[in-house]
């Protein structure tokens, strides 16, 4: 039977999307630690307590940015959540939490998991992730699982202007998109509010990278990603083919007439959601849980106190 995508992203590949998820990453991409130090100083104006927290994918999010989280929530517990993790063999594990502590220094309230326990967290960050994600409406969900009412959800990823001037190079030279096409601010909106989040606030900046050569250019999109567009040429590339690559960035992706760097945009989005309490509707008769009204209760009085 045919499995139904509509609403998935349509243009990522979902096997090339796993296959990238589960690679192990040994270093954070320069631009995603600046944009998790550009999101940890959105965390001050929020006032909402966090006793727990979980870091989706936090090497690929940023080993320093996770630093800045974690000095913000002194004494907090934090969840790393790890694609693949659950399956990993036992020997694998011990292998990766005694790297993960050498590499950030050892903290007892660190766990390493697949998945944090239901309503377990007040904040989940996910710093350049979701954009990679095959399925978005499954990764939000995950988030909302996680967190415990009024917790909040801070995550940033790539816009749809990210790789402009190298999308125009690949069309004008009649190849195949040079990545995915990624999503529109005011739909991941939308997703949050459908996945059952309340009050997103989402904004965006435009930030200019430059490069001093083809060579260091194409390094530092390895290191941030993979082409995960289904459209995507299916096999191995020729040297010849990277020579005129590098050949036709020299040209396009310099002023014209001048010995500036090349330049590329990234259009990064950040987004902002709190889980609200669950909303029962209104029958002649209504079955609740005694968690659940407690928890409505609770919340109830906070908004009253709050008044």
């Amino acid at each position: 039977m045919a499995t139904d995508r509509s609403h998935l992203p349509p243009s990522i590949d979902p096997v090339a999307a796993r296959r990238w998820a589960g690679r192990p990453h040994a270093a954070s991409p320069w631009l995603h630690e600046e944009v998790a130090r550009r999101m940890a100083e959105r965390l001050g104006v929020i006032r909402l307590p966090v006793q727990a927290w979980a870091h989706w994918e936090p090497v690929r999010g940023g080993l320093a940015g996770h630093d800045l989280v974690a000095a913000h929530y002194p004494g907090s517990r934090c969840f790393r959540v790890f694609d693949g993790f659950q399956q990993a063999p036992e020997a694998t594990k011990k292998e990766a939490t005694g790297w993960w502590r050498k590499l950030v220094g050892a903290r007892a309230s660190e766990e390493a998991v697949a998945r944090p326990p239901e309503a377990s967290v007040q904040l989940v960050w996910a710093n350049m992730l979701a954009h990679h994600a095959a399925d978005p409406a499954a990764l939000l969900a995950d988030w909302h699982r996680a967190l415990a009412v009024d917790g909040f959800v801070m995550f940033s990823c790539l816009g749809p202007d990210t790789l402009k001037e190298l999308r125009g190079l690949y069309a004008r030279l009649g190849w195949p998109p040079p990545a995915h096409e990624f999503t529109d601010m005011h739909d991941w909106g939308d997703q949050l509010v459908a996945a059952g989040f309340a009050e997103p606030v989402m904004d965006m900046e435009l930030i200019t990278l430059t490069f001093a050569s083809p060579q260091r250019l194409l390094a530092e999109l390895r290191e941030l990603g993979r082409n995960l567009h289904v459209g995507r040429f299916g096999a191995l590339r020729s040297h010849g083919w990277r020579q005129r690559l590098e050949a036709a960035m020299n040209e396009q992706l310099r002023a014209p007439g001048s010995g500036e760097p090349l330049s590329l945009s990234f259009e990064v989005i950040y987004g902002h959601a709190v889980k609200a309490p669950p909303r029962h509707s209104v029958k002649d008769e209504t079955a609740i849980g005694l968690d659940e009204m407690r928890a409505t209760l609770r919340q109830r009085n906070r908004n009253q106190r709050s008044l």
